[in-house]
């Protein structure tokens, strides 16, 4: 079952290690996404976490809070060895679950790098529809709640 953990000094290392095919240049490292988390920290709406399958971390994703109120998928990954289990669907099955059950966002937004066929298709059979933008080569899919 998938479960969302903060990042911590006893899961830190196996979430930084966690790695993409090297020729695969979709998402950042955890180890950049972890700094630039810090970075934006005094704005106080951005959330990293380490994703959980039972109490094994499968993944890693950073979610933060838009200025027009909208829930944000900055970044979600999971390394190779973690894809194609259900893990990535589950995770953003259960981030939809949370914010509808929090009445607090209008809508989530996600994005996938051009090329990433495997991730807009998950998105898209999860709901989210491309809303035409295009922000430095990602394109960007909202699912209105």
């Amino acid at each position: 079952m998938i479960q969302f953990k903060a990042i911590t000094e006893e899961n830190f290392r196996a979430i930084v290690q966690m790695k993409r095919p090297e020729d695969e240049h979709f998402v950042s490292s955890n180890l950049y996404s972890l700094a630039q988390a810090w970075l934006y920290r005094e704005a106080g709406d951005v959330y990293p976490f380490a994703i959980y399958n039972d109490d094994e971390p499968v993944g890693f994703m950073i979610l933060d809070e838009d200025d027009d109120g909208s829930l944000v998928i900055w970044r979600i990954m999971f390394p190779e060895e973690h894809t194609n289990k259900g893990y990535g669907s589950e995770a953003i099955r259960k981030i939809i679950a949370l914010a509808k059950e929090s009445g607090k966002y209008p809508r989530i937004v996600i994005d996938y790098v051009e090329g990433n066929d495997r991730a807009r298709h998950v998105y898209e059979k999860l709901g989210f529809r491309d809303t035409g933008e295009v922000e430095n080569n990602e394109h960007v899919l909202e699912l209105i709640l």
